[in-house]
């Protein structure tokens, strides 16, 4: 099994730690040249005095961008603990860490992608940055593009053969889209929300909760061995199912790609 995941906007920048190690990254040898051509490409944009517009930044985040100028100076953070949106306080990802076997399941289990990295393993020690997926920057052109044949032969040697639990957004889930041509099952996990009269919507904080604790839920029954790392789209819904804060899930058939759709239904 691999958990898929979005970064986090929100992030804790830390305040000591190792310089950069791009070396000691997820995948290395392979993903070491593109993530210096963007880092490169996002430094010269943050030095210009449009970075706030090109990085979609408002005018109170306009600061924010100076963090791009440091990144190979700046302490790093495991990604797990620098990601504090929604999902990650969620997800607890510092408390599976922590586990005996936590950190391994981490590893092995899940996977960041980020417009600055292209994907991350959980424990990878990173810098506080500002760079989303949706960005385009002059040189490597729109994000989701640049990554897709890097990240292609990455992801189908991690992920293959198994099941592929997908908690991303739009723009991230663009950089890579499993089929079962590479020999994975996909999950794609949709949330919604049943309002009184009945009707249902798409909320991104309640989204992005549900994902959380999915997510936590399901590296933390590997880590305890409760839930085999060969688990089945099957066993992913029956462990849904006891959230807390689900009333109920529903799972597609398969379409064309061999795709489902795992949707959680909230209130």
């Amino acid at each position: 099994m691999l958990i898929l995941l979005p970064p986090s906007e929100g992030k804790t920048a830390p305040s000591s730690g190792p310089s950069l190690a791009l070396a000691s990254l997820l995948d290395a040898e392979r993903l070491t040249a593109p993530r210096r051509t963007v880092m490169s490409a996002l430094a010269e944009v943050s030095r210009g005095p449009d970075a706030a517009s090109v990085l979609g930044l408002g005018p109170r985040s306009a600061e924010q961008t100076r963090t791009n100028l440091w990144l190979e100076t700046s302490p790093c953070a495991p990604a797990h603990q620098l990601f504090t949106g929604v999902l990650y306080e969620a997800a607890k990802l510092d408390s599976i860490a922590a586990q005996t076997t936590g950190r391994g399941t981490l590893e092995r289990h899940c996977v960041i992608f980020s417009g600055l990295w292209g994907v991350l393993s959980p424990i990878d020690p990173v810098p506080d940055h500002r760079l989303s997926m949706g960005t385009s920057l002059p040189g490597p052109g729109r994000l989701p593009s640049f990554w897709k044949p890097h990240l292609a032969p990455v992801l189908k040697d991690r992920g293959a053969p198994g099941l592929v639990v997908d908690c991303r957004s739009a723009d991230y889930a663009a950089a890579w889209k499993p089929s079962a041509s590479d020999g994975v099952e996909i999950m794609t996990v949709r949330v919604v929300r049943v309002a009184n009269d009945g009707s249902r919507k798409v909320v991104s904080h309640m989204a992005k909760q549900a994902r959380g604790l999915l997510t936590g839920a399901l590296l933390s029954a590997v880590a305890a061995g409760t839930l085999s790392p060969d688990a089945h789209a099957d066993d992913v819904a029956a462990l849904a199912a006891r959230l807390n804060s689900v009333d109920d899930v529903e799972v597609s058939e398969a379409d064309r790609q061999g795709r489902l759709v795992l949707t959680l239904v909230t209130r």
